[in-house]
């Protein structure tokens, strides 16, 4: 039975790079990083020739549990990865959502520093998440990513 989240990763073609985006841009820290050209790892990832970087970011006075991270990024040495089309109405891709305080000003300051986006932020006007704010974005490589800002809650 699952009980709990451990991380999420993304394979990444330049991890210094996209180690750069997540903490300058997005405020991330790393809290470890390291080569996997290991037995260990071989098994695991499937690929008897297995060799990678490894980095793992957490968001500062978050708690993320008992991995103490929220994101993985690996960079394959061996063997090399293709670029795949992870745009969002394709089968397999995936995305990770932030909720911000102000989702117009981080998005302000992204496009300042040339992040891609989707849209502007846009009003959520049915659902859960009425009367938020939400927006896509790309990293480095084209990965999809979300910024939230939930609805204000009104004192009852």
């Amino acid at each position: 039975m699952i009980i709990g989240h451990f991380h999420t990763a993304f394979t990444v073609s330049d991890i210094e790079r996209s180690i750069l985006f997540y903490t300058e841009l997005l405020g991330f820290e790393v809290v470890g990083k390291q080569r996997q050209s290991n037995d260990y790892t071989r098994k695991f990832v499937g690929y008897a020739d297995a060799d990678l970087y490894a980095a793992m970011l957490a968001i500062p006075g978050v708690d993320h549990g008992q991995s103490k991270h929220l994101l993985e990024l690996n960079q394959y040495i061996t063997p090399a990865g293709q670029k795949l089309d992870v745009q969002t109405c394709n089968t397999g891709a995936a995305h990770l959502a932030f909720i911000v305080d102000d989702i117009h000003s981080t998005y302000n300051f992204l496009v300042s520093h040339g992040v891609r986006f989707k849209s502007e932020p846009v009003a959520i006007t049915a659902g859960r998440n009425e009367g938020g704010f939400t927006c896509y974005f790309l990293d480095p490589d084209g990965i999809t990513l979300e910024i939230v800002q939930p609805r204000r809650q009104t004192a009852s």
